[in-house]
Formats: structure tokens, C-alpha cells, sequence
């Protein structure tokens, strides 16, 4: 039984490559357009000098001689007259005949030497002889006399011309290609360690098999688009710019969560402004040989100052641009990182902003930078895309549903505001699972309910086949049944839209809260409302069986984790008043990375504080949870006893079954919301969806909860 909450956002925010109005955009899986071969830096193996071809004639020639000793064509057989043959026979010296017309072969029992005299005598037990013309009829009568045995297997007539063309000449040729394939190899290895030092950018270009992306196909992120469309222009026109004194920025860092749309922002770069794009990502920099990263950025700059004006992508900064220095504790040191940073400082200090190479990178984490990139001359400009709100999330919706036939009930603007906080990739996936459910369902069109249903599937995963006791069920539909009751009864709290007992994903019971409408700060009031709602489960579970099971694991991290930040981060602590008590390097986009040994800059006295404030905080959420379901615990029974019947509750049953009337919507002035966000506003929180934690065996589900409660505040 987990805690689930509204839609998170962790996807690409941009659209499809431009061309017809159905075409489907690409997603994260779609391969990059220039990812293509690189050419080979192996020489030509036909390209053989004249040393080569008189080695291989050795070769040949040597074989040729030496496999006549090596590999004997036949045995060392001699030949005899027929009439040496019969007397061989008649003195028992014969063991067996091989006969095959005329011919016969066989075996003596003594070696035997013919001619007797003479230079050219030869002594084998091995012979041949001819029968003569004449008929012989005393032969056969003889050799059975004797004991002879005559075979009836063919006589050795030597070897094919094939094999012996092979055994002539296959070794040498053999030998000789296998001398060529290690002086490549050789040659290869010797180009450097340079063939390591060479760089492993590809290079960009559109071509009529892959449609070129530019920024009228990127929806969602508008403000980075448009700061990147004075980058195209310069290099369309550096004219225009270059006539007041102007020079366009060395390098421009795109910053924001995972799957915001940073490289499909920079693939439209590429495809608006029509020049040579060459990509990379950090971790292709760094190798195991020390140098090895240095030398390719060297490659990489100085094949780009020759394809000037060009733009170099580097994807995942991080992975070679973290602080230097041995206090830099986060990732830890590492020569060879350390100096392919100082070799891109020194490229990007090298090379004149005349020569319009522009350097584009893309971050996570820009808060675990280098200081020494991040200055003006090197970094000069930095876009932060965010997350699309409800209008660009509509945007989104419109590219990416593109080729997908719609039902009239469908409207892309409703479906936008019951996703806050989701991004493109999110939002393709939410498209995708929707088409897949139609299709399954036989429709020809995706419909309004098809949408809704994948929504859930992603964000409270897919049902489980779960069989419960009587007992256990009825806990979970109280525990839910909390929390939703929470969720009507508090002001502040989050709308309700679903309840649920059946088992999905790891949990065994949800209750679905999304807000009304995006936000951008956040009272206290509300997180309180946010750390009440969690705890309901458990205030159910001891009001109803005044027993505690393992059910709120989930909703005690979650209210712990939100009243930690409220006392440390946001200063909602009488106590500890307006001091920040996190690590500075908490600004990153994929949330604090847990402790990593450095030292506290407060005492344990403050840190005791600390504990006691929170504590006192989630004990008076509590009692507020218990107060208020005791006090409605007819409601709090006869929404369970619903649940029980139908299993799944939704927005208006919910309140029909609780007994409740309707709310009306909460006013931001209300809640304490600011109506635009602040310099120094909160990043979007995780709207909170309580709900019934596994049983010990099955891991509870804070995942997606905990990516979004660690983002805290921005600066």
C-alpha cells in the first residue's frame, strides 16, 4: 500500500521534426540524425607494395618444396616384375593383394630390395606390379595356398589434383594473409594510441531521408527557444551583429530536469541555422589512458574551427565539467577528467568568437560545475528549460497526438490540466500507452476514456491479480478511505479524483490527488494539509481497528521527508526561524544525492532542534487527521463500506459515498498562492496521493514521490 501521487514531469518537452501535419514526432528512443558511421581510419588493404609480393612468392615457392616431404603424395612404394611377384608368393613373403584390373599392390612380410643391384635399388614392404596379358589360371590357387588375402578395396591411386593444389599453395597464402592482418593491426595501434586521441563527435547533416528539426517543431519551451533563435541568426547574418561591435556568445549551457528537450533544442539549432553540427557527450571524452580526453577536444575544435561557422553539442556536461580541486567530494578527483576540463577551458579561450564556433552543452547538474567554465568568455549565456505549464502541455499534447485519430469526446486541453507537471517524453508516453489501450479495445479512434486510463497505468501502474483475505481488504478500503475523507474535509488539500483498493503496481491501495490548477508557491497551510492527508491512513487504521500494521510505510516517509524541509529548508520553524540548514549543492535538477560525507555546518544541539521541530510538526498533523475522522466517522464508514462494494471511486461517487457536499474550488488567495511566481519561488512539489503501503516483502513505492520532494526550493 503506497503513496502515488499526481503526474510527474521527467520527459522531453518539444515536438517532431517538421513536415506533414501527421507525421508523429520523435521520441527519446528515436536514434539521433547524426548518429552515423564515422569513416574508417584503417588504410586499404589492397594497397600492397612490391617487398609484400615478393614475400608471397617465397612463400609459394617454399611450400611448393617442402610439402612433397611434409606430405608424401603416397607410400614408399616400389615396383616389381610379375615374375619377382609369384616368387615372393611361393616363398610366403606376400600378406595381402590389392587388385584393380591389371594392376595389383600389396604387402610384403620382409622388406624386400628391387632392383637387387644398381644406383637406383629401393627396399619397401610396400609393392605394385602388372599382371601380364596372358592368362594366368594358377594364380588365385596359389595366393589361397599361401594364405594371401586378397582385399576388395580400390587400389591407392594418390591424391586428388584439388587436395594437392591446396597443400601446394593454401599454407603460404594463409600465412601470408595472416602477416597482413597484423601489420594493419600494428599500423592501427600505432596511429595512436592516436587512434584514441582522434575525436568521436559526429557530424550532422540533413538529408532527404531524415527530416531536418527546427524550432517550429519544439512546443513546450518557448523562452529557451527564442533565446536560442538569436544564436541561429548571428550565424545566418554575423553582419548584422558584427556592425555595432557585437559578438555572439562562445558558448550558451542549457540547464533543466532530465528530458526537458535541451538536446532536442540543440538538434533545432542545428536544423534552423544550416550549418555543421558536431555532437558529442562528455563521458565519449574521458578514457581510461590519461590524455586520451585532452586530445579529442583538441580534434574536436580544430575540425570545427575548419568547418566554420559550426556549433559543437556537448551532451552531459557533468560528466567531464565538475568542480576541480580536492574538496570536491561529489563524484570524487580524477586526472584524466581534470585534464580534458582544462583542455576545454583552454579551446574555449583559444578560439575568436570571428570564427563563429559556438558551443552548446546540455546539464542535470549545473550546480557541480566548475566555477572557471561557468564565466563570461567561455559559458557567456545560460537557458533554463523548465517544465511546460498548462497552455504548453496543451502544445504538447497537439504535436505529439499528430497521425493519432482522436474521438470527438477527446479534448486536448482537459487531458493538459490533469497532467500538471508532466513534459513531453511523459506526455508521448501518455499518447502511446492511450493508442495502445484503443487498439487493444478494437477501436478505431482513441477516445477521452482511453486517455484517462493510461494515465492511471503510468502513474499507479498496472492492476495486479492480488488475492486478499477479508480481513486485509477491509483495512486497506479504511486506510484509503482516510486519506480521500483527508482530502475532502481539508480546505487546502488537493483535490480527490480517485480511490481505489485494487491493487496496482507495488501498492495495494491509491488514492489519486492532483491540484486544480499548477502552482508555483506553496503556504504552509497546504503542506500541512499535504503531511495531514499522508497520515490519514494510519489515523484510520487505529480509530477503526486500534491496531497498527506496516500499511503507512510510505505515508510516514512521505510526511517525515515534507516536515524535515519544512524546518530546514523553508524556515517554517519557530525554533530554528529563518536559518537554511541544506547543503548548498542542492539546486541541481535530479535532487540531493544523499549524504556523501561532508561535514555539518550546525551543532548537534541545532540538529536536536531539528528532530524535535519535526516530530512536533508531524504530531500535530496527526492529531488534526485523528480529530477529524473521529469527529466524521460515519462519513469515514460509509465511504469504506463503498469502496468495499465497487472497489474503485471516482471524483463524484467519491463525495456521493463519504456523504459530503461538493467544496467549491479553492481560491489561490485562499490557499496563500502566489498568482505569478517570485524571483525566489518553490519548484512545483509532488501532489500527493496517499495511499496503503505494501506488506514488508514488496518494496514500498516513494520513487516517484521522493524524485519530486527532493527538488525543493530554487533559487
Amino acid at each position: 500500500m503506497a503513496t502515488n501521487n499526481a503526474p510527474r514531469a521527467n520527459g522531453r518537452g518539444a515536438a517532431p521534426p517538421s513536415g506533414p501535419a501527421d507525421r508523429r514526432p520523435p521520441g527519446p528512443e528515436a536514434p539521433r540524425p547524426w548518429a552515423r558511421q564515422q569513416p574508417s581510419n584503417r588504410p586499404p588493404m589492397g594497397n600492397l607494395g612490391w617487398p609484400w609480393w615478393v614475400l608471397l612468392l617465397v612463400f609459394l615457392a617454399a611450400n611448393w618444396l617442402l610439402v612433397p616431404y611434409l606430405f608424401p603424395e603416397k607410400p614408399n612404394r616400389i615396383t616389381i616384375p610379375y615374375t619377382t611377384f609369384k616368387q615372393q608368393i611361393e616363398a610366403g613373403n606376400v600378406v595381402e593383394i590389392t587388385s584393380q584390373g591389371d594392376a595389383v599392390q600389396g604387402t610384403f612380410r620382409q622388406p624386400v630390395t628391387y632392383p637387387p643391384t644398381g644406383d637406383d635399388q629401393r627396399t619397401s614392404t610396400q609393392f605394385e606390379t602388372r599382371l601380364p596379358t596372358f592368362a594366368d589360371p594358377g594364380l588365385e590357387a596359389l595366393l589361397d595356398s599361401k594364405g594371401v588375402v586378397i582385399n576388395a578395396r580400390p587400389i591407392d591411386s594418390g591424391r586428388g589434383w584439388l587436395l594437392t593444389l591446396l597443400l601446394s599453395f593454401g599454407p603460404a597464402v594463409l600465412f601470408f594473409g595472416f602477416l597482413i592482418w597484423m601489420a594493419s593491426r600494428a599500423q592501427s595501434a600505432q596511429q595512436g594510441i592516436f587512434g584514441l586521441g582522434r575525436s568521436r563527435a559526429q557530424r550532422y547533416q540533413p538529408s532527404e531521408q531524415q527530416a531536418k528539426i527546427t524550432f517550429a517543431d519544439v512546443a513546450g519551451i518557448e523562452e529557451a527557444k527564442a533565446d536560442l533563435q538569436e544564436i541561429v541568426d548571428f550565424l545566418k547574418n554575423p553582419d548584422k551583429y558584427r556592425r555595432l561591435g557585437g559578438t555572439i556568445p562562445k558558448g550558451v549551457l542549457l540547464v533543466g530536469p532530465p528530458g526537458t528537450g535541451k538536446t532536442l533544442l540543440a538538434r533545432a539549432v542545428a536544423g534552423e541555422a544550416n550549418v555543421p553540427f558536431f555532437s558529442m557527450s562528455g563521458s565519449e571524452f574521458v578514457e581510461m589512458i590519461v590524455g586520451v580526453g585532452a586530445a579529442r577536444v583538441r580534434d574536436l575544435f580544430e575540425q570545427a574551427k575548419k568547418e566554420a561557422p559550426a556549433i559543437v553539442f556537448v551532451d552531459e556536461l557533468d560528466a567531464i565539467g565538475r568542480r576541480r580541486g580536492g574538496a570536491n567530494i561529489v563524484g570524487g578527483g580524477h586526472d584524466e577528467r581534470e585534464q580534458t576540463l582544462n583542455q576545454l577551458l583552454v579551446a574555449m579561450d583559444g578560439f575568436d568568437a570571428r570564427e563563429a564556433v559556438i558551443v552548446l552543452a546540455a546539464t542535470n547538474r549545473p550546480d557541480v560545475l566548475d566555477p572557471a567554465l561557468l564565466r563570461p568568455g567561455r559559458f557567456d549565456r545560460r537557458i533554463a528549460v523548465q517544465r511546460p505549464d498548462r497552455v504548453g502541455r496543451e502544445a504538447i499534447l497537439k504535436v505529439h497526438t499528430r497521425g493519432v485519430p482522436l474521438a470527438k469526446d477527446v479534448d486536448l486541453g482537459e487531458i493538459a490540466a490533469a497532467t500538471p507537471g508532466l513534459v513531453g517524453a511523459e506526455i508521448r508516453n501518455l499518447v502511446n500507452e492511450a493508442a495502445l489501450l484503443a487498439a487493444r479495445r478494437e477501436k478505431n479512434a482513441v477516445g477521452r476514456q482511453d486517455f484517462y486510463d493510461a494515465m492511471e497505468k503510468i502513474i499507479l501502474g498496472a492492476e495486479r491479480q492480488v488475492v486478499l483475505t477479508p480481513e486485509d481488504r477491509r483495512r486497506i478500503a479504511y486506510h484509503e478511505s482516510g486519506h480521500a475523507l483527508l482530502g475532502l474535509l481539508i480546505p487546502e488539500a488537493d483535490p480527490v479524483h480517485k480511490v481505489t483498493i485494487v491493487p496496482r503496481g507495488q501498492a495495494l491501495g491509491v488514492t489519486y490527488q492532483t491540484p486544480s490548477d499548477d502552482r508555483q508557491n506553496y503556504t504552509e497551510s497546504y503542506l500541512r494539509a499535504r503531511i495531514t492527508g499522508a497520515l490519514g491512513g494510519r489515523a484510520a487504521e487505529e480509530l477503526v481497528f486500534g491496531a497498527l500494521t506496516t500499511g503507512a510505510e510510505n505515508d510516514l516517509q512521505q510526511a517525515t521527508q515534507l516536515a524535515r524541509q519544512m524546518v530546514t529548508r523553508w524556515g517554517m520553524s519557530p525554533k530554528i526561524g529563518l536559518l537554511s540548514l541544506t547543503s548548498p549543492d542542492g539546486s541541481d535538477y535530479l535532487g540531493p544525492t544523499g549524504p556523501l560525507g561532508i561535514g555539518r555546518e550546525f551543532s548537534e544541539t541545532l540538529a536536536a532542534t531539528v528532530d524535535a521541530e519535526t516530530q512536533r510538526i508531524i504530531d500535530e498533523c496527526y492529531a488534526r487527521a485523528r480529530s477529524l475522522l473521529a469527529e466524521h466517522r460515519p462519513n469515514l464508514e460509509s465511504l469504506a463500506e463503498a469502496l468495499l462494494a465497487h472497489e474503485s471511486l471516482a471524483d463524484d461517487a467519491i463525495i456521493q459515498a463519504a456523504g459530503l457536499e461538493p467544496r467549491p474550488p479553492a481560491k489561490a488567495a485562499e490557499l496563500g498562492v502566489a498568482p505569478a511566481a517570485a524571483p525566489h519561488t518553490t519548484a512545483p512539489l509532488p501532489e500527493q496521493g496517499p495511499a496503503s503501503a505494501p506488506p514488508p516483502d514488496v518494496p514500498s513505492t516513494t520513487a516517484a514521490f521522493q524524485a519530486d520532494l527532493d527538488r525543493g526550493a530554487t533559487p
